[in-house]
């Protein structure tokens, strides 16, 4: 595995199974990989999505992973999805023009036009938690079943080191936010990045099926809040979430 120098502390190997995969080891030998340290890699061999996906190599697209060591006031763990999302949400905006057709899809999803540009996936070891961010800078890979999109397509040319140094500043900042306003800023800045008010989702819930329901924003707690045809308004924590087109875009 050879490297090239980037700036500190952000590492670039050339080839590497995962990103991911590497600092859970690293850290699982007991080696310090501090926080706010990226590893960034050129090519991935054996990347991995949510659900069990695989996750593309798509070579000249952004593929790295970061550490936050989480400590005892921290907010619950898994909404370091939301921060992970903001900060990919940021890092995007700041490279367009016009950032009205780019949207979050709960709970970690970037999307241009209901098209995914990048995906997040949060694995954790103990008190360590690993963010595994991809983004589509160069090309949009083929996924069955989901549209995707890259920066390139819009005429939009990052390059990958200078997208990695802006998205390793962005993490950092809603990283210092989640800790020390605890999920009611990361939460009100996710709703205002996300979906339109009473668009029409459909989640799919481990052990249930699907649910359908208005989206109504999120709870406290980072939970996706659906409004039932019954009226009931139902909490979702865990699960796959399409938009369904045509509806609630007003």
């Amino acid at each position: 595995m050879s490297d090239r120098v980037v700036p500190s502390p952000i590492e670039v190997v050339a080839s590497i199974g995962s990103t991911n995969t590497e600092l859970l080891a690293r850290c699982g030998r007991g080696e310090t990989v501090r926080e706010g340290a990226w590893l960034v890699a050129d090519r991935q061999t054996a990347g991995r999505g949510r659900l069990g996906r695989e996750w593309h190599d798509g070579a000249g697209n952004f593929m790295g992973s970061t550490v936050v060591a989480l400590n005892g006031g921290d907010p619950a763990a898994h909404t370091l999805a939301l921060v992970a999302a903001l900060a990919v949400y940021e890092t995007i905006a700041a490279a367009l023009a016009d950032t009205r057709r780019l949207m979050l899809k709960w709970p970690n999803d970037v999307l241009w036009e209901g098209a995914k540009i990048a995906g997040i996936l949060l694995e954790r070891q103990g008190d360590t938690v690993v963010a595994g961010i991809g983004v589509n800078l160069a090309r949009a890979p083929q996924i069955d079943g989901i549209a995707t999109a890259a920066l390139a397509d819009m005429g939009v040319h990052v390059g990958r080191d200078a997208l990695a140094h802006e998205l390793a500043h962005q993490f950092g900042v809603f990283l210092a936010l989640w800790r020390g306003s605890g999920l009611v800023e990361i939460v009100s800045r996710w709703i205002a990045r996300g979906p339109v008010r009473g668009a029409l989702l459909s989640a799919s819930v481990p052990g249930e099926g699907a649910v359908t329901g208005r989206y109504a924003g999120l709870g406290p707690d980072g939970s996706l809040r659906l409004s039932l045809a019954d009226g009931r308004e139902r909490a979702i924590y865990a699960g796959e979430v399409a938009m369904i087109a045509g509806e609630g875009d007003d």
